[in-house]
Order: structure tokens, then C-alpha cells, then sequence
């Protein structure tokens, strides 16, 4: 399966933010929206990605004065992304390689949606557990 039959699940809305704003700004949203990252996007395309790491990155060596900031300059660059056709199981490695929790979703230069591990280790559970209850329907019904 690809990450289209979880963008079909979940939606393809994401909250995303522009490289010019504040870090504060930022903090906010993440925290109204009980998030914990978010793409930046400028003019259209995905320029980076902002996280909980990132913030706590910058605030440790910069203190306080890292929220006055723009994204831009704390956030993740370039963005490690993924396109729908990608199969699951290939993000979810590349998420452990790469030692992200969230992959934007890029078509076209244009983000389409947001993927989290979370997503797709419940899409592989259930997948799975779908698998074992055919085999279990199957192996009574003989």
C-alpha cells in the first residue's frame, strides 16, 4: 500500500506556517493545535519543517531570544518529503534511517498532505490484523 490510502484516510489538510514568521507564532499554533511540527511553506512550496526539536534546539542555546526569531532561520532544512506513491513500508524506513517523525507530502513541487509514524504504524497494525482475521476465517471455514 501507498501513502495515498492514508492521505484517503486521515485528509489531506495540514497546518503549515511561512519561514517569515515568528517562532512565538509558531509555538502557539503547534500548541492550540496539539501538534508537533509543521511544514513551512513559502510561495507554494515546502521549504522546511518546523518541530518540537527544532524549538528545543534553538531555546537551549539561545534562550528566550529564540522565540523572537523567524521560523526560517530554526527551522529543519530541506525537508525530507515523500510523494503519494511512495509504499508505506518505504517511509517507514526512511523515517528510522533518517530519525523523523513526519514526512510532508509533495506532489509537483505542491504539498498535498502530512504523514506521521504514528500514521503509518497504525495503517501497518491494521493491515496486518486484517491479514490474520482472513486467514483465521479462512482456516475455519475449510
Amino acid at each position: 500500500m501507498t501513502i495515498s490510502a492514508i492521505l484517503h484516510g486521515k485528509g489531506r489538510e495540514v497546518i503549515q506556517v511561512g519561514s517569515q514568521e515568528s517562532v512565538l507564532s509558531a509555538v502557539r499554533l503547534l500548541s492550540e493545535k496539539r501538534i508537533g511540527c509543521v511544514p513551512v511553506v513559502d510561495d507554494g512550496k515546502v521549504v522546511g519543517i518546523f518541530s518540537e526539536r527544532d524549538l528545543l534546539h534553538h531555546v537551549a542555546r539561545d534562550g528566550a531570544a529564540a522565540l523572537d526569531r523567524q521560523v526560517g532561520d530554526v527551522m529543519t532544512a530541506p525537508a525530507i518529503t515523500t510523494d503519494e506513491k511512495t509504499p508505506v513500508i518505504h517511509c517507514l524506513s526512511l523515517m528510522t534511517k533518517r530519525r523523523v517523525r513526519h514526512l510532508p507530502v509533495v506532489v509537483d513541487d505542491k504539498l498535498i498532505g502530512l504523514v506521521s509514524i504514528g500514521d503509518l504504524v497504525k495503517f501497518r497494525i491494521d493491515s496486518i490484523e486484517a491479514d490474520a482475521d482472513a486467514l483465521r476465517n479462512y482456516i475455519q471455514s475449510a
